[in-house]
């Protein structure tokens, strides 16, 4: 690859840079097919191995907990050897621990290999977005983090729509089956993609003389920038509520609007699908205005956050019927508008050489404090009460969301001037 053919900010050649992207986009939705297919399927499995909605959620919390749990030391890892061998090692392995819960017989050999798809998935946001913030120019970011968010809710739509047709088909244990092949077969194809070189952790002292950063420099790279810190929360807040619509949707149409199975599958997979519009669209917005606007990335995320709530209201306590649809379909375009702009600010504040450490705390975070906690809070609320009144707290968690991405607007400038310029390399 010659140098001449790379533009100004690429890594690659803008040909290479977008197959990369194209394989990171389809394992990213094959990691939520994959993560999120038992959703629609809960009234089979139930009737099956005899659990209750609390065991259930587990079935999906348990994943967001080992994410969160192996998110953090699987970044080190990244960070220090190689994003794309870390990616495509751990794709096989949640790939391969999809096909097994097909082979499972029991509740206990179910929520383990669940634990085991929760391994593998643990780095690949952190690789992904490390690798997606080196490949393409600053100006692009939050742009490209937008369109590879968007298969977000194509893999989560993908896996909630085929989980409810297959299993009412042919058996829920086919469903993981099936959407278990096309993601390993990519994750092979990754093994063999470029990366960069993996970058010093240096910074610049009082003689303006490079030195290498001590693990208190490290800590500092994340505790002395506010903006990143409120931006992990505010994901946190959000967070929380998609995972608990994806789990719990489809039985909130069952019981709300006596729809069967597959068709409330059908509808919530529906509703998160249109994310497909608003996470790129989100990103499209932010880059432009941040042209006149150097906060957008924060700016942004709060105003479409706040609206989505509001939507969410509206929906869950004035509308029923096609109203309620419609409402939820809107709200599906901009629920998933706040993630170009928060997954760039945790890649902008930060060093170059821990950029997959940033999205792995924000994973952490974000994944025990939200996903991990809405499916089975949700599912505890429902057992306690009923599914209407568990998901009727879900907007009041994006107005915390919205509150916190104002705060952290404040700080944003000052943290990213902070950040000393670093050219990447192809390894």
């Amino acid at each position: 690859m010659k140098n001449t053919t790379i533009p100004p900010g690429y890594l690659f050649s803008k040909s290479y840079s977008n197959y990369v992207f194209i394989l990171l986009f389809l394992l990213y939705l094959f990691d939520y097919a994959d993560r999120m297919v038992v959703s629609s399927m809960f009234s089979y499995i139930q009737a099956d191995l005899g659990i209750n909605d609390f065991q259930s959620g587990w079935l999906v919390s348990v994943i967001y907990l080992t994410i969160g749990l192996m998110a953090f030391p699987v970044s080190l890892v990244i960070d220090r050897w190689s994003r794309t061998k870390t990616v495509g090692i751990m794709a096989i392995v949640w790939s391969l621990a999809t096909l097994l819960c097909a082979f499972t017989g029991n509740y206990v050999q179910l929520f383990l290999a669940r634990v085991l798809i929760g391994f593998g998935e643990a780095g690949y946001a952190p690789g992904g977005s490390a690798l997606i913030s080196g490949m393409y120019p600053m100006e692009k970011r939050s742009k490209m983090i937008g369109l590879w968010n968007a298969s977000i809710p194509i893999g989560s739509a993908i896996g909630v729509t085929m989980g409810g047709i297959i299993a009412s088909t042919w058996g829920w244990k086919h469903a993981f089956g099936l959407v278990a092949a096309p993601g390993l077969l990519i994750a092979i194809l990754f093994l063999f993609v470029k990366d960069y070189k993996t970058v010093a952790l240096s910074k610049v002292d009082e003689s303006n003389q490079k030195i290498k950063m001590e693990k208190k420099d490290i800590a500092k790279e994340f505790l002395r920038k506010p903006s990143v810190i409120f931006t992990y929360f505010a994901m946190t807040a959000i967070v929380f509520v998609t995972t608990a619509l994806l789990v719990w949707l489809p039985k909130y149409f069952q019981v709300t609007n006596g729809m069967d199975p597959k068709k409330a599958g059908s509808l919530a997979g529906a509703v998160m699908m249109l994310a497909l519009v608003g996470a790129p669209l989100g990103g499209y917005i932010i880059d432009r205005w941040r042209k006149t606007m150097p906060t957008a990335r924060m700016i942004y995320p709060a105003i479409s956050t706040f609206i989505s709530a509001l939507l969410l209201f509206m929906a869950l306590y004035l509308f029923k019927g096609t109203l309620q649809l419609v409402t939820l379909f809107i709200f599906g375009i901009f629920i998933m508008q706040f993630i170009s702009g928060a997954a760039a600010v945790t890649q902008d504040v930060i060093h170059p050489g821990l950029r997959a450490t940033s999205y792995a705390i924000a994973v952490l975070v974000q994944n025990l404090l939200g996903s991990f906690t809405a499916p089975i809070a949700l599912g505890r609320i429902s057992d306690l009460t009923n599914i209407k009144t568990a998901v009727s707290i879900l907007p009041f968690s994006l107005l915390l969301g919205a509150l916190l991405f104002l705060i952290g607007a404040r700080y944003y400038v000052k943290d990213l001037n902070k950040v000393a310029p670093v050219k990447l390399e192809v390894a």
